[in-house]
């Protein structure tokens, strides 16, 4: 993909928005906010292979979990896509800062980690300090680890934090 600064991403629960990394402003279908984060679902128009996205912001866990519906012939065999991230609010505005790391979860099966290339190259290129570089690695190696110690079972590993995502569409 090559080096570029952190993705920054706003959520207006307010009016109803998602500003994309891109800066394109996206109706959101659903907001719904729970004692452990925010959760949106929205349409990916005009996107090559994905037709909905549906994410939690969980900021205590520094992920965002998504769960995506592909296009026929698009489909990827994976259960969630974990983004590591920092997540702030501001009243109804939510922004989260991606960190370059993710998880794909392969439920009873696997957890793939992605993109450790691209937060060396962050660091090295100085577009991401290492206080933040250091907290993205920490909250990958501990999410791991727990999913791991949990089956690669999402669900399960969340509710020892005492969360359970719902996914309405």
């Amino acid at each position: 993909m090559g080096i570029h600064p952190p993705k920054l991403e706003t959520f207006d629960v307010a009016a109803g928005t998602n500003t994309d990394p891109k800066g394109f402003v996206r109706a959101v279908d659903l907001y719904r906010e729970a004692p452990h984060g925010l959760y949106l679902s929205r349409p990916m128009p005009d996107h090559p292979t994905l037709t909905h996205l549906r994410s939690w912001l969980l900021p205590d866990l520094g992920l965002r979990v998504t769960d995506f519906t592909w296009l026929p012939g698009y489909e990827r065999m994976q259960d969630h896509y974990l983004d590591i991230v920092d997540v702030s609010r501001d009243g109804e505005v939510w922004r989260t800062e991606d960190h370059y790391v993710d998880l794909v979860v392969h439920t009873g099966e696997r957890t793939e980690v992605l993109d450790l290339d691209e937060l060396a190259e962050a660091v090295a290129a100085g577009l991401l300090d290492p206080p933040r570089a250091e907290r993205a690695l920490t909250t990958s190696h501990r999410t791991l680890a727990g999913l791991a110690e949990h089956g690669h079972d999402l669900e399960s590993w969340l509710a020892t934090h005492g969360i359970a995502l719902t996914w309405p569409v």
